[in-house]
């Protein structure tokens, strides 16, 4: 889409970065006195007293200046989000003269106005954007600021879109980064997402000394294209809310306090107000934010909430503020009075920019957390435990005692498992790493200071394991597959912004045990393996990695594989059951990296050669079963384990060369007709089939064909459910029949 262009020449006093800029106004009452100079002053981080009117005459122009710049560059493309940030801008521009810059949201929809701040205080400079025009023409553009937010702009710590996810990034920045503070801005229309105020909860319980994350709640009764659903709650009702999730000291600052334009209605709009009230406004808004991050910063579990209505200070109020469409241009009468409304001085711009670039220290493309890759414990070599072929071992045990001797090397290492690793397997982790809870006993491995978070909510483990990776620390989400389901989201968002990242972050990794198989008494509700082609599809995105491994040595080797990778989501699939070892240390780690592995092969056969394509380890039960029939009957049997299947794609199937820190190491086309060379191939999934379409591409079996899951039901063993789901030995054998007949 092509932006509109500026019809405004620039001023000769103006900066060369409002080249672009629709309007220019005239200086505001007093800026003579007001704006004779920074209130950040040169080598200072922030103003020194928010009280002084310097500081809230300024803190007000920048807020004007966010919502100008913020609704031009939706109105150049008729297209963006400005509502919503509008009526937050007084809050955002006292964080940044307050010097605390390392603001995250969960509000995607807020992306122009925090694109706008990257460009003010001159962060987009690393991108090309060094003025309006330039704004203007990367808004919403491939290569671009994106319509939501992405981690990948300089200056901005993470990723917005899917509502509900914001906290657990301001969260993980807290708990790697004490003394600093990250806000977090919070939209009421999306304020019924799951698990937002109990997940900061949670985590409070969990870490009571991490208060420095200041959750900021931007009240404006409205959402995308109605009211919020805590539009009619009173103010006091929402301070209980809120206190009753464990906040020590909720501060709301509600801009009907301050009308003196006769607006109707319990949510108003602040730029009618009269001048001298909009400053005072301001200052309420100013000293409010320095008392919420100053008991953050020491100890206080604090929130503060902005109650202004929706679109405050642009075009049009309420849920109709919301978003641009087609008809709406910079010449439509609305948006162009509303520019001219807001629309700053050159002067003002200069000094608007001046404040920016010192708050915090400088850019935050030079200053936020993230800008830095993040120390983190140096790994020895993994102390492996080579299980003898042949011999039975439970694969999750295997790895719990890598995710112990892990932790046990990196006190920063962050376990999150909502279901409890005793009953996966993985009791040893807790043994050694300790649950983390105010509650101490030791029958129970709790203790305030352990290493694994277990909130019973699955959004919550994945949100703050994200977090921590994406932040630059390592952690690992455990949790049953069947309810990964309920995480996955924010494990999404964060593999897609690591593959824009443009710097090096532990990969995220996740281990889901108890796969569908071994629920079978749980019936349907515990055996959900679907999520598997959820992963499968995500294996083009280029820095997805779905892990199948074998036996006990094959998933240790995929979990050393898994820590060691960078900008990547490795997401490991293995059983909690006794179950033959198969691989050696050295094959199985040869495997992980190249893709699959040879377990069996007859040698010879006179009805022709059958190749057996397995994801999965208690499934390979069935298939060996089977071979045993089959070798009888006069067939070659080979068996593979696919174990990483993302590497049996062709380099053109995978978006590899998009990402940062590209993993290529695909298999080549004379390794892979070698290992699945066969007049027939069968494909077998415990799981889901989506894995098993790289092999299927690239085979050139005359015919081939698939058994995997159909559906849950309650049995006593998982031989039955396998057999219930048509995966038994008698099935493979008949389809091999039917090749061999066709």
């Amino acid at each position: 889409m092509t932006a509109h262009t500026a019809h405004t020449a620039l001023p000769a006093s103006a900066p060369a970065f409002c080249a672009g800029m629709f309007h220019f106004g005239e200086s505001w009452p007093n800026f003579a006195e007001y704006g004779r100079s920074a209130a950040i002053a040169a080598g200072h981080k922030a103003i020194p007293n928010p009280a002084a009117m310097e500081a809230v005459y300024q803190t007000l122009l920048m807020a004007d200046a966010l919502r100008y710049c913020t609704l031009q560059i939706c109105a150049a493309k008729s297209s963006g989000h400005p509502g919503g940030f509008a009526s937050s801008a007084e809050v955002y521009a006292a964080l940044v003269m307050l010097g605390h810059t390392n603001i995250v949201t969960e509000v995607g929809h807020h992306a122009p106005g925090f694109y706008s701040a990257m460009f003010l205080d001159s962060s987009l400079e690393d991108m090309g954007i060094h003025d309006m025009n330039d704004m203007m023409a990367r808004f919403r553009e491939q290569h671009g600021l994106l319509g939501h937010l992405s981690g990948a702009i300089p200056g901005l710590l993470a990723p917005a879109g899917p509502l509900g996810q914001g906290q657990h990034f301001a969260m993980a920045g807290a708990l790697l980064h004490p003394g600093t503070l990250f806000p977090v801005t919070i939209g009421d229309g999306g304020f019924g997402e799951p698990y937002v105020l109990s997940a900061m909860k949670h985590f409070h319980f969990a870490y009571p000394r991490v208060t420095n994350y200041l959750p900021v709640l931007v009240w404006n009764g409205f959402s995308q294209e109605h009211h919020s659903m805590v539009s009619l709650m009173t103010n006091d009702e929402m301070i209980a809310y809120w206190r009753a999730h464990d906040f020590d000291e909720v501060i709301l600052v509600d801009a009907r306090d301050f009308d003196d334009a006769s607006q109707e209605g319990a949510y108003v709009d602040s730029a009618r107000f009269s001048f001298g009230q909009r400053l005072a406004f301001m200052e309420a808004v100013l000293t409010g934010v320095a008392r919420a991050a100053d008991n953050a910063l020491s100890g206080r579990h604090t929130a503060f909430i902005l109650k202004q209505l929706k679109g405050a200070g642009v075009h049009v109020s309420g849920a109709k503020s919301h978003n641009l469409y087609p008809k709406d241009t910079p010449e439509s009468p609305e948006i162009k009075t509303a520019l001219e409304q807001r629309a700053l001085s050159p002067e003002a711009w200069a000094l608007v920019r001046e404040n920016f670039a010192r708050a915090g220290g400088g850019p935050a493309a030079k200053t936020a957390v993230t800008e830095q890759v993040l120390d983190i414990a140096r790994l020895d070599d993994f102390p492996m435990q080579d299980f003898n072929v042949g011999e039975q071992a439970v694969p999750a045990t295997a790895m719990g005692a890598l995710v112990a001797w892990l932790g046990q090397q990196d006190p920063r290492f962050v376990v999150t498992n909502a279901d409890g690793n005793e009953a996966s397997a993985m009791k040893n982790i807790n043994d050694a790493l300790k649950i983390r809870h105010p509650t101490v006993d030791p029958l129970y491995n709790q203790q305030p200071g352990g290493q694994v978070y277990e909130p019973l909510n699955e959004d919550a483990c994945a949100g703050l394991a994200a977090g921590l990776a994406l932040f630059g620390s390592r952690s690992l989400w455990l949790s049953y597959e069947s309810f990964a389901i309920n995480g996955w989201p924010i494990m999404q968002t964060v593999a897609q912004a690591m593959a824009e990242l443009r710097r090096k972050t532990p990969s995220t990794v996740c281990m889901f045990t108890a796969g569908a198989l071994e629920q079978g008494r749980n019936g349907w509700t515990h055996q959900r393996p679907e999520i598997e082609n959820y992963f499968a599809a995500q294996m083009r995105n280029g820095n997805v990695f779905l892990l199948y491994p074998t036996d006990a040595n094959a998933i240790q080797a995929a979990y050393e594989y898994a820590v060691n990778s960078v900008n990547k989501s490795m997401v490991i699939v293995a059983s909690k059951s006794p179950l033959p070892v198969r691989l050696t240390m050295a094959q199985a780690r040869a495997a992980v990296r190249k893709g699959a592995a040879l377990l069996h092969d007859t040698g010879a056969g006179q009805r022709g050669t059958v190749t057996l394509a397995v994801t999965g380890d208690m499934v390979l039960l069935p298939v060996f079963a089977a071979r045993d029939v089959l070798e009888t009957e006069g067939y070659r049997v080979r068996i593979v384990s696919v174990i990483n299947p993302r590497q049996l794609y062709r380099p053109a199937d995978v978006a590899a060369h998009t990402v940062s820190e590209a993993d290529t190491g695909f298999m080549g086309d004379a390794d892979f007709h070698a290992l699945f060379a066969g007049d027939w191939l069968l494909g077998i999934s415990g799981g889901t089939s989506g894995a098993l379409e790289p092999v299927l591409l690239r085979s050139r079996a005359t015919q081939r064909d698939v058994l995997a899951w159909l559906r849950g039901e309650t049995t006593a063993t998982p031989g039955e459910l396998m057999a219930f789901n048509g995966i038994t030995a008698e099935t493979i054998v008949g389809k091999i029949h039917g090749f061999d007949a066709g």
